[in-house]
């Protein structure tokens, strides 16, 4: 049978990569919903190609545009942010994959919680932001969250099957991205184009950027914690250039499980869209002949600040962690628009982190005006 799919955020580089394996595999899914921000054309095409029942807009300034070129089609067409919140929540849908780009995935992936969907997580920000509210509501409704990022799904992998052996810790891997190795005074001048070419993965603008100032993996961090149910200082980062073991678990024996594998999003996509089954593919396969050599080094914190400030927002709880985020946002924004440097950007996170208000539990609006006041402060640091 055929697993009815929404895919939130359709036009991005996870949603794309997710349309080509569903593509791959259309025995085993149908597209029930694909939304998009503002990308109407790309969002047209996609329809028009795949044929789901349900498309939507957010921007509705472009509803008519869509909803013109699809009129000769059976597909029902909405626009607005609570459109995607209340179409999550359809009865034939299955699963959702949030592939929602930063704050913007927590609402919808929350209201299709709450109507008992899978979740095929794809917006670390979602954790990351409201882990607690995210975590306790898929408790409660019997929801399975299974992630998407290559990290958090090679965890996933290697903790299958291991449901009654402690873990002692969990390792994640990061790529150290196209600025591994440089000093200070070289990353002072670095610009937007140079810090987009990522060496081995292919993804959107913001997560490349974060990836290049590893607060990809800080964000990555808060997410495990939450999606594994460990303490911060179970959580270890190490830079592994090549990028071929995506996680490790390691076992209160002292056993390492690793996940490996050449680096394409498509794999872990099709893994958590398909789970418990795994599906026959025909992506590349890793050959340990082309990687004669894999290394591993510690992360440089004093140079890179995002991972400590991230570790540090874990720590403090509440509403630190989406003060964070809500910063980091707004100083990617700023760097992409050469506003500011790229060793601006944690500068500019930790000032925030030590201005902005202090919820120790937060409820969803807390979260939702914790976003928007250090958005405010974040925005006042980039323009003085």
């Amino acid at each position: 049978m055929q697993k009815k799919i929404a895919i939130l955020g359709s036009t991005g580089s996870i949603g794309t990569q997710t349309l080509e394996v569903i593509e791959k595999q259309a025995d085993s899914f149908r597209l029930e919903v694909l939304t998009a921000g503002k990308n109407a054309d790309e969002l047209i095409r996609q329809s028009r190609k795949f044929l789901p029942n349900h498309v939507v807009i957010a921007d509705e300034n472009q509803y008519s545009k869509v909803l013109d070129a699809l009129s000769d089609l059976p597909i029902k067409v909405y626009a607005g942010s609570e459109a995607i919140e209340q179409i999550v929540q359809m009865e034939s849908i299955e699963m959702v994959l949030t592939a929602l780009v930063g704050f913007s995935g927590l609402r919808p992936t929350l209201a299709a919680i709450k109507a008992g969907k899978d979740i095929a997580l794809a917006n670390k920000e979602t954790l990351v932001v409201g882990g607690d509210l995210i975590i306790r509501e898929a408790l409660e409704r019997g929801v399975n969250i299974i992630p998407v990022d290559s990290e958090h799904s090679a965890i996933f992998q290697c903790l299958t099957g291991e449901e009654f052996n402690p873990v002692e810790k969990i390792i994640l891997t990061a790529s150290g991205g196209p600025f591994l190795g440089k000093s200070r005074k070289e990353l002072e001048n670095v610009s937007p184009e140079e810090a987009l070419k990522h060496p081995n993965w292919c993804m959107g603008n913001k997560v490349t950027i974060d990836s290049a100032s590893l607060m990809n993996k800080g964000l990555e961090v808060i997410e495990a914690y939450w999606l594994f149910g460990l303490k911060p200082e179970q959580i270890e980062v190490v830079i592994h250039p090549q990028s071929i073991i995506h996680s490790m678990v390691q076992f209160e024996d002292g056993s390492i499980k690793a996940q490996l594998g050449i680096p394409d999003m498509k794999l872990p996509i099709q893994y958590a869209l398909a789970f418990p089954r795994r599906l026959k593919s025909d992506m590349e396969r890793f050959s340990f002949s082309n990687y004669p050599s894999l290394t591993f080094k510690v992360p440089d914190k004093n140079l890179f600040k995002n991972l400590d400030l991230s570790y540090l927002a874990l720590q403090k709880g509440g509403n630190m962690p989406c003060n964070l985020n809500a910063a980091n946002e707004v100083v990617v924004n700023a760097f992409l628009e050469k506003k500011i440097r790229f060793t601006e950007m944690p500068e500019i996170i930790e000032k925030t982190m030590e201005k902005a208000e202090f919820i120790e539990k937060p409820g969803l609006e807390d979260y939702i005006n914790s976003d928007t006041n250090a958005r405010k402060i974040a925005e006042t640091q980039v323009f003085k």
